[in-house]
């Protein structure tokens, strides 16, 4: 699970509360900001518009989407790394396709099929592509569903806007009637936080967090294609090792980089 997820969800939810109760100095505060006409047109108006704008897979598929959010991607670039120069070493002391026995043990279908190329003698040029056609593939459909996110996050305040609106015509044709004042007015002004809180605390977070997880896959996915070049061109395995460590963080890599750069 990601922590960074849940415990900033708690924590920015935690701090609209606290405000809310310490404004005005008990939890009366926080029930003023319940109003259930308010949520139902910030989030499932705003939701419906989206559907508007994209078809019902894409739309219904970005919850989904939305709980990978709490979930850390794990692709072990350390263990990737690794891999790749024993496959290094085997090829350069046996041969490219000595690697051909090793390649149904891989568990990382992208790295075994850049691989089986190899293996196959498949021009370094035309592996480049086809394993760069599928990297840029993987993204455009990250990005159905970040893009989505991102619509829906600037649609949801928009839609505050609109209860806004609604809660001041109410009130405005209706002031003879002073009771009717406080709630319309408090519609007004709750459901333009609603749309604020919705946006700023979830859907765009979300989309901004798969944004992330998109650019750490993509990167893991460049280091397995440099890695398989690097086999086939037969470069020297201290070489291909140091082309792979840049693309770890520092403490990570400095890590790595006794085991595997030492000298012999």
């Amino acid at each position: 699970m990601d922590l960074a997820t849940v415990v900033g969800l708690i924590g920015a939810f935690g701090m609209i509360v606290f405000t809310a109760i310490n404004t005005a100095g008990s939890m009366i505060g926080l029930i003023r900001l319940l109003n259930l006409p308010s949520f139902a047109l910030v989030i499932l108006g705003s939701y419906f518009a989206v559907m508007i704008s994209n078809n019902w897979a894409t739309a219904i598929g970005c919850f989904g989407a939305i709980k990978r959010t709490f979930s850390v991607p794990a692709y072990n670039e350390q263990a990737i790394i690794q891999k790749l120069v024993a496959f290094s070493e085997k090829a350069r002391r046996e041969g490219l396709l000595a690697l051909e026995d090793e390649l149904e043990d891989l568990e990382d279908e992208f790295m075994k099929k850049g691989l089986r190329l190899v293996v196959d003698g498949t021009d370094q040029t035309i592996i480049r592509d086809l394993l760069e056609l599928e990297l840029s593939q993987v993204q455009t459909r990250h990005a159905v569903n970040i893009n989505l996110l991102m619509a829906w996050s600037a649609l949801a305040p928009g839609f505050g806007m609109m209860g806004t609106v609604i809660g001041l015509v109410n009130m405005l044709s209706n002031l003879e009637d002073k009771s009717s004042i406080g709630p319309n007015m408090a519609m007004a002004l709750i459901t333009t936080l609603y749309g604020s809180i919705v946006a700023n605390t979830t859907i765009m977070p979300w989309g901004n967090k798969l944004r992330g997880q998109d650019t750490y896959e993509a990167s893991v996915k460049e280091m397995i294609i440099e890695g398989v070049l690097s086999i086939q061109a037969g470069d020297n395995t201290r070489i291909l090792a140091m082309k792979l460590l840049a693309y770890l963080t520092p403490t990570l890599r400095k890590s790595m980089e006794a085991e595997l750069l030492k000298d012999g």
